[in-house]
């Protein structure tokens, strides 16, 4: 958790848009307060006593956006999004943009740059930074804009624009861009510098500048000259209206820069695919060139993308708070990984004994009040989460009474927040295009975060319902909903009118972002990595169990990126990416900054540790890719904690037991007896989790099955197959080594 321009489209074309996707909305917002989709319903108007987004002291906010862009959904948890949400009434700019390897902020004179390279530690060694320092500032001579807003933006990509009202900007950045491609009238190009630069090369309209020890280089329209006076260098544009920076690895560069200067790019685009136990990725920039045919350009690579593409680099290389980027000479590259199976539950064993595990189960689904209280978005997904893991392993050992009876509070609970007008629902709000659950928790409803974390679990119970009641999941019963919870905060579809693209996935940076307004000097956040990934295993699940191959196929390319971002940048799985003087081997969240070795609610290393681990479930083998990171991680928790961990020991044990299952199971046969299950835990899954593991071994990635809800574990050089067909007729799973497992229609199969 997190405390952290287009046309509006007819119903007509949205909803066979949408359709491309199985999103069809049984209904969209419209004038009536309550809106149906199957047999559930959200209203449209907040719940009395309510609030929606608002600033700091609680003033409610709207889009700072231009009026080209309000029709467009707005991509809030983005690593731009104080563009356009403004938390704090002092500034109505923004606060610091991590776009990497450039930093942005836009203040009343035009935008920031700056290009840092040497971290910091804070003084108690918990947090390492590359902050924004201003190198440069971009703009024109005499603007001064009252506000900036969000013009125009693409997967990755983003357009400020100011205005004074006799002068106006925009300046397009992204992740991943060296340069900034800018268009601007009623001024001269304008770049003020924090100290007077050096020059190192003055080519007339090209200029080279040395300023804080980064390169930089000027480009300004063919005929126009840069000049340098003090710390200000201006250049006329005169019946043009660009001009472009770009930050270089080296001076020497200068001439490879200076060929892409004025092409101009204009927007970004990932697509992807998953076949065969394969996620590839193609990441595409489209340019238009200002003058000249030149259409190329030159893009940084995220190390979690370098390390998985074949497509040529450059030499050039650049600093970041990830580690080292790589220079690619194209508008697109290419990265193909292995995916990431998912499973409802681990295989059947001969670890688990089924005496014992009935009674476990029975704690839990007999307890006078199975969901311990929870009435929030959060604490009930929690609490769903927990009874959907305990469904597949009832059935699993013909527990079929009370695998009915969790189904039936699963359906409940669902039910009645899938239903407008009780003590739980679903609000549509239309100024922010975004679906929040009331009560809602942790500033999901006034600052838009978590929305990934939080309706991960609903989606997760939702799919595990689907695995044994299709007509449940149909989209004229509830499975309408489902898909508007995923539609708010993973939809896959660019032409909804109603909801942003992936509203919460950082495409490029390879991992989400919790917080909705990225209001700090920072940049935005991510601490539960895994609870973002527990809504991608949700969606693998969901499309599998319902038939929609698309939101499996998401799922599949979201928790395969993830799951590298996760290991390279909160684990450093290579540690090629901490700075050493940082001292930690994982961060408990990501900063557009940087690290921290912190949660938001406390310092307890158990749960440092341990929030980027929980919910532990089929989804979480992904985890096992990096054995030595967990090995290194759990070292760490020791010397950290003193000790070995007491409050979250079950969520720790299930982490152990993916690298070192029978360290794992020695550990629970101790101590089982006298521990509390975490809130979203029992004992009954970490029971079964770490006696499965014990007796079939860790899961082993080394090996791929032919369909994304498959998975492969190993013990003394023995391999287990392990499978669930969604299907109704049996098919045969191809794993990467050879090996193939027929599994019957509609069940897990292992061998």
């Amino acid at each position: 958790m997190s405390f952290s321009r287009a046309r509006p489209l007819s119903a007509a074309v949205l909803v066979t848009a949408l359709a491309a996707v199985g999103l069809v909305p049984t209904a969209t917002p419209a004038a009536a307060a309550t809106v149906p989709v199957g047999s559930g319903s959200y209203t449209d108007t907040r719940p009395a006593g309510t609030s929606g987004p608002t600033t700091g002291t609680g003033t409610p906010v709207t889009p700072k956006v231009t009026p080209a862009a309000r029709a467009k959904p707005l991509p809030t948890n983005d690593w731009w999004s104080s563009l356009a949400f403004q938390r704090y009434a002092d500034n109505p700019w923004s606060t610091p943009m991590y776009g990497h390897p450039l930093t942005y902020q836009a203040v009343a004179g035009g935008l920031e740059v700056g290009y840092p390279t040497a971290p910091t530690v804070s003084g108690d060694g918990r947090q390492y930074e590359y902050a924004h320092k201003r190198d440069l500032t971009l703009g024109l001579t005499g603007l001064n804009s009252a506000d900036t807003k969000a013009d125009a933006w693409s997967d990755w990509t983003v357009t400020p624009y100011w205005s004074d009202g006799a002068r106006t900007l925009r300046a397009t950045i992204g992740h991943g861009l060296p340069f900034v491609y800018a268009k601007g009238t009623g001024g001269d190009a304008r770049i003020t510098t924090a100290a007077a630069p050096a020059v190192f090369a003055d080519q007339g309209n090209v200029l080279g500048i040395t300023v804080a020890g980064h390169h930089y280089a000027l480009f300004a329209p063919t005929g126009a000259d840069w000049t340098v006076s003090g710390s200000t260098v201006t250049a006329g544009l005169g019946a043009k209206d660009y001009f472009s920076v770009a930050v270089l690895p080296s001076t020497d560069a200068l001439a490879t820069y200076r060929k892409y200067a004025y092409s101009f790019v204009t927007g970004s685009k990932v697509t992807w695919s998953s076949t065969g136990g394969t996620v590839r990725a193609t990441y595409s920039l489209t340019t238009a060139p200002q003058e000249g045919t030149e259409t190329g350009t030159l893009q940084a690579l995220y190390r979690h993308q370098w390390l998985y593409t074949t497509d040529a680099l450059t030499p050039y290389t650049y600093v970041s708070p990830r580690g080292t980027m790589k220079v690619r000479e194209a508008a697109s590259f290419t990265t193909s990984q292995q995916g990431s199976g998912v499973l409802p539950t681990l295989p059947a064993s001969t670890g688990v004994d089924r005496a014992r595990l009935r009674g476990y189960l029975n704690e839990v689904a007999n307890a006078a009040d199975p969901f311990s209280g929870a009435r929030d978005t959060y604490w009930t997904g929690k609490a769903l989460g927990k009874l959907a893991q305990l469904v597949p392993m009832a059935d699993q050992i013909g527990e079929t009474a009370t695998r009915d009876k969790l189904l039936g509070l699963l359906k409940g609970r669902l039910q009645e927040w899938f239903t407008a007008g009780g003590a739980s629902e679903f609000s549509y709000d239309r100024t922010w295009k975004t679906l929040i659950g009331y009560p809602a928790s942790y500033g999901s409803d006034t600052e838009l975060n978590d929305h990934h974390f939080h309706y991960s679990y609903y989606v997760y119970a939702a799919a595990i319902v689907a695995q044994y009641d299709q007509a449940w999941a149909a989209d004229p019963a509830w499975g309408g909903m489902v898909k508007t919870l995923i539609r708010d905060a993973a939809n896959p579809s660019r032409t909804d009118a109603d909801f942003p693209f992936l509203r919460g996935f950082d495409i490029y940076a390879g991992h989400s972002w919790a917080s909705g307004h990225q209001g700090f000097a920072a940049g935005n956040n991510q601490e539960s990595s895994s609870e973002s990934t527990n809504l991608s295993a949700a969606l693998v699940l969901w499309g599998s169990a319902t038939g929609n191959n698309e939101l499996r196929d998401l799922g599949s390319y979201l928790l395969t990126t993830e799951s590298e971002a996760i290991a390279q940048y909160w684990f450093d799985a290579d540690q090629q990416v901490f700075p050493a003087s940082f001292g930690h081997d994982t961060v408990g969240m990501v900063w557009g900054s940087g690290g921290a070795y912190s949660t938001w609610w406390t310092a307890n290393p158990e749960e440092i540790h341990g929030i980027n681990v929980l919910p532990v479930t089929g989804g979480s083998l992904h985890l096992a890719r990096r054995k030595d990171a967990i090995n290194r991680n759990l070292a760490e928790l020791q010397r950290e904690n003193g000790g070995p961990a007491v409050e979250w020991r079950d969520i720790l044990w299930e982490f152990e037991a993916l690298s070192t299952p029978a360290t794992a199971k020695t550990k629970w046969d101790a101590g089982n007896a006298g521990y509390g299950p975490e809130a979203g835990e029992s004992k009954a899954h970490t029971y079964h989790w770490i006696n499965t593991l014990a007796a079939v071994g860790a899961p082993d990635a080394t090996v791929t099955g032919s369909i994304p809800t498959s998975a492969v574990f190993s013990k003394g050089g023995v391999r287990t197959y392990a499978a669930h067909n969604f299907e109704s007729v049996a098919r045969t799973v191809t794993f990467s080594d050879g090996a193939t497992l027929t599994v019957p229609a509609r069940s897990t199969a292992s061998r």
